[in-house]
């Protein structure tokens, strides 16, 4: 079985000793104000940029933050991504006023070997998200080695995951991208069976190709969130006030048949807490069939996750994207919490798509998110591997040398 990471060299392979070394970062944090309220991007590069500097690099960090619209914005600052990075490794890192030009160059070239310095958002320069040709060449200006640690972002095609790297002799992965390719890899190439998939989320239309690419490979789909919603309709339940994908019944009906005909079990809740709106303090649980007039479901209730956690029990190999209902509210949280728990004590090899996945692990709480096997750090890119799509941060890395090292 061929490697997924084939072609793609390790930062502990790579030349850095000394070197201006481009290090990609995902540090897309969320913020209140100028304050991060989770800082868990940027201590998931920590081993990679900890790495780095141990081994006498001057590092050059550069990341995105959210979507400014026309150019630089002080709102989108990485300046409080410096001030936490500065925290949790102890010794300075300097943020250029911009990411190119003779700000950046400045400070780059004042780095000594075991520095660092974090450039502000890329994304204040809109050819970042062009992948401009002359715009990669001015990053290229700022370093020897390219090294990829972003995940979050390699499925765009953006300059400096993609055209970047092209102008790299001396490129490669960081441990996070590492641990990611491989981990999404073993899951598309080679799956251990029984394979259960659980999606979850509001759309259906969001993961039709996910679900596609699924029905190849798993033995059971289970399906919760609201996009089972739309799934429930297909199959005739009255969904009364609940988000349904109108439009997508149909589809939703094609995709059972397809999985009777290729014998994939489909597992839909039996039963969901029930609602007048999502502002509601308490919910009800009820029988899928008989979900009183005016109301929403909110979640599954626990026969259903009792029912999913069962297909958990002799499972090899477990994905999960998307949650069970609204756990952001507690009176909801129960039934995405439940298969959390549930997940986490199977024996098999679990993988958490990103994004709300695995928020939803972090915050049920105890030790659930320390079982799992892999939490990804992309939802996004999680899902377009899932895919079976090639993703362009991840194939502009291979160069024909060696893989990484085991």
């Amino acid at each position: 079985m061929t490697s997924p990471l084939l072609g793609i060299r390790s930062i502990r392979d790579l030349p850095i000793e000394n070197k201006r070394v481009f290090l990609r970062v995902d540090f897309n944090v969320p913020l209140e104000g100028s304050k991060i309220t989770d800082d868990s991007r940027i201590r998931e590069a920590l081993p990679t940029i900890k790495h780095t500097l141990e081994r006498g690099a001057r590092l050059v960090c550069a990341s995105h933050l959210g979507r400014p619209k026309k150019g630089p914005d002080p709102k989108y600052s990485l300046e409080p991504a410096a001030a936490r990075l500065a925290e949790l490794l102890g010794q300075e890192v300097t943020l250029p006023e911009d990411c190119v030009g003779d700000a950046a160059k400045k400070v780059v070239y004042d780095l000594r070997g075991g520095s660092i310095c974090l450039l502000e958002n890329l994304r204040f320069h809109p050819e970042e998200e062009k992948d401009d040709e002359a715009f990669c060449r001015e990053l290229a200006e700022l370093a020897d080695v390219y090294v990829d640690d972003a995940f979050g972002a390699v499925h765009r095609a953006h300059a400096s995951v993609h055209g970047l790297a092209k102008l790299f002799r001396d490129r490669g992965c960081g441990f996070l991208l590492e641990k990611e390719i491989a981990a999404l890899g073993k899951i598309v190439t080679a799956p251990e069976k029984p394979y259960v998939a659980v999606l979850g989320g509001a759309k259906v239309s969001d993961k039709i190709a996910v679900v596609e690419s699924l029905l190849e490979k798993v033995s059971a789909l289970i399906v919760g969130g609201a996009m089972a919603n739309t799934f429930l309709a297909a199959r005739g339940n009255n969904m009364q006030a609940s988000l349904v994908e109108t439009d997508k019944v149909a589809l939703a009906r094609t995709i059972l048949d397809k999985a009777r005909d290729r014998r994939v079990d489909v597992l839909l809740p039996v039963d969901v807490v029930v609602a007048p709106g999502v502002g509601a303090s308490a919910g009800t649980v009820v029988n899928v069939d008989a979900l009183p007039p005016n109301t929403m479901a909110l979640d599954i209730g626990p026969a259903s996750v009792k029912a999913f956690a069962a297909r958990f029990a002799d499972a090899k190999t477990v994905f999960w994207n998307g949650p069970m209902g609204l756990f952001e509210r507690p009176a909801f949280a129960e039934g995405t919490f439940g298969v959390a728990r549930a997940i986490a004590n199977s024996s098999a090899f679990t993988v958490v798509g990103g994004g709300d996945s695995a928020a939803a692990v972090y915050a049920a709480g105890g030790d659930i998110a320390s079982k799992m096997k892999h939490i990804s750090t992309g939802g996004g890119a999680a899902l377009e591997l899932i895919e079976g799509k090639k993703l362009p941060g991840i194939e502009v890395l291979r160069t024909g040398e060696p893989a990484v090292s085991a």
